[in-house]
């Protein structure tokens, strides 16, 4: 085989990987072996180790993939002309993506200053859209970037039960509830303080 050919073998084994890694770990647990990986990937452990030498480096790169994925998808928000549809725009987009699937491992893993700062940078871009649809009159005042953050880790836990064509029907159906719950100017205040920045920082560990 080519050089080339054993490059783009190991992208389509990596990407393989990887989407292996998510949908064991988002529906099995964090403790499922990396054994189950490799298998629903169906690659070898060789194959697996060679690319991560462990379980902690495997869930980081999900974290990283998670992350960049968030911030295209405020960036994508913040491009749309209409204040509310970018921000709904950004919503959906998380929840398709299960972006706050990986939330449990908080602070059990090492974030790495990659991490760190794309999650930051991500956290800026959609805090300017946050406050685009806030100044638009769009965004109920007393909904924080947080809590739209957090709204979407819910939405990201795996359904019970095995798979069924009903489960998403019905997130489609919760999502759009939550939606309207986010329009100004809201039918009954918030209970208790927003989340603020530092707990939400500090449940992934010490920050940089």
């Amino acid at each position: 085989m080519s050089t080339r050919g054993r490059q783009a073998e190991a992208a389509r084994n990596d990407l393989a990987l990887l989407r292996a890694a998510h949908e064991v770990f988002t529906t099995q647990g964090f403790d499922a072996p990396v054994s189950a990986i490799a298998k629903e990937a169906g690659v070898g452990m060789g194959s697996l180790y060679r690319r991560y030498r462990t379980k902690e480096e495997l869930l980081q790169r999900l974290c990283l993939i998670a992350m960049e994925r968030s911030l295209e998808s405020a960036e994508a928000g913040l491009a749309h002309a209409d204040p509310w549809e970018g921000l709904a725009l950004f919503v959906r987009a998380g929840v398709a993506d299960r972006s706050g699937a990986l939330a449990p491992v908080a602070g059990t893993i090492e974030v790495t200053d990659e991490m760190w700062r794309v999650a930051r940078r991500a956290g800026e871009v959609a805090a300017r859209l946050v406050a685009r649809a806030h100044e638009a009159g769009v965004l109920r005042n007393d909904v924080t970037r947080l809590d739209i953050a957090l709204l979407i880790e819910q939405f990201s836990r795996p359904a019970p039960g095995p798979p069924a064509p009903e489960h998403d029907q019905v997130k489609q159906r919760l999502l759009a509830v939550a939606l309207d719950g986010l329009r100004a100017p809201g039918a009954t205040g918030l209970p208790g303080e927003p989340p603020s920045p530092e707990w939400y920082e500090r449940r992934w560990g010490q920050a940089p």
